[in-house]
């Protein structure tokens, strides 16, 4: 089995991660609010970033199957912590549409976001919260 990433810690709360498949790199440090400097996403920032590209990259293969074009549809991200423990406990997704659809075509993508893998595999404690705005 090939490994997905390699993660390398470079000191002061930073690590880089490398994707082995394509050679992207992507930083991350701790928040301001333990110790970070904020500098780049946090651990849970990626976490909560992570089932917001899920939910725009499934639904984007749903749309592209089904002829739906969702070509600049966008996703914005809240994500809230819990103190004890420290964890994730809501991420807020807005989810933006550029145009409006019928109804069928929302009710594909709506369940198509519900059921993205990042979302299912989750806890279930952790509450998600997705909005759909059509203009």
């Amino acid at each position: 089995m090939a490994n997905t990433a390699e993660i390398i810690y470079t000191g002061n709360l930073h690590t880089q991660a490398k994707h082995m498949q394509s050679g992207t790199v992507i930083a991350t440090d701790a928040p301001k609010d333990n110790q970070g400097e904020g500098a780049a996403f946090s651990p849970t920032d990626l976490l909560a970033t992570s089932l917001a590209t899920c939910i725009l990259t499934t639904m984007a293969i749903v749309a592209k199957r089904d002829g739906i074009n969702i070509d600049n549809t966008k996703a914005e991200v809240i994500k809230v912590m819990e103190a004890n423990p420290r964890r994730v406990g809501e991420v807020y997704i807005k989810i933006t549409f550029p145009k409006s659809y019928e109804e069928k075509e929302r009710k594909i993508l709506e369940n198509t976001a519900h059921a993205c893998p990042v979302a299912k595999s989750l806890h279930p404690d952790l509450k998600q919260v997705i909005e759909f705005i059509y203009p």
